[in-house]
């Protein structure tokens, strides 16, 4: 096995941890209502306009018949509104309603206090921290390079908001 492979091995071992460990270090999902689902969905919605399921499928590389069943079930709790589309398609777009948006930052909220306690608990200084930050942002940013799929971003300190 050259370096360079076993570099990717050990890259695709600590990003499979990370994701085990954010989820299930951050502690139990108390005080969140929303489905793990309905909390990513919500996200996307928010960060730009209104999408179709069509869309919504491609952004999370899912059937449209998962985003179907999910929007669907959002929809019944009041969490997004199916309106026209704007430019006059014939497919129906879906946003955020102002209870979808509500819960997602109640739960955004359990969220980050989570991230919060994984960050002090390791101990890392500020800098080190931001430093991830940069790295990580760099790294999905190029992955939705290769997608072809953006993300819209707040501004960062160090530069501009995404859009």
């Amino acid at each position: 096995m050259s370096e360079h492979e076993r570099r990717l091995g050990e890259l695709e071992r600590e990003l499979t941890l990370l994701s085990r460990h954010f989820v299930a270090a951050r502690g139990p999902r108390i005080g969140q209502t929303l489905e793990r689902s309905a909390y990513v969905l919500l996200t996307r919605l928010e960060a730009g306009e209104p999408l179709t399921l069509k869309e919504l499928a491609l952004t999370f590389h899912v059937g449209v018949s998962t985003v179907n069943r999910q929007v669907g079930a959002m929809l019944r709790a009041g969490l997004v509104q199916r309106i026209p589309d704007p430019a006059g398609g014939t497919a129906r777009r879906f946003r955020p309603t102002a209870l979808g948006l509500e819960r997602l930052t109640a739960d955004r909220a359990v969220s980050r206090a989570g991230t919060a306690r994984l960050i002090e608990a390791s101990g890392w200084p500020e800098p080190q921290t931001e430093r991830f930050l940069t790295l990580l942002v760099e790294f999905n940013r190029s992955i939705e390079q290769l997608e072809g799929l953006t993300w819209s971003r707040p501004a960062r300190a160090d530069g501009p908001a995404d859009r």
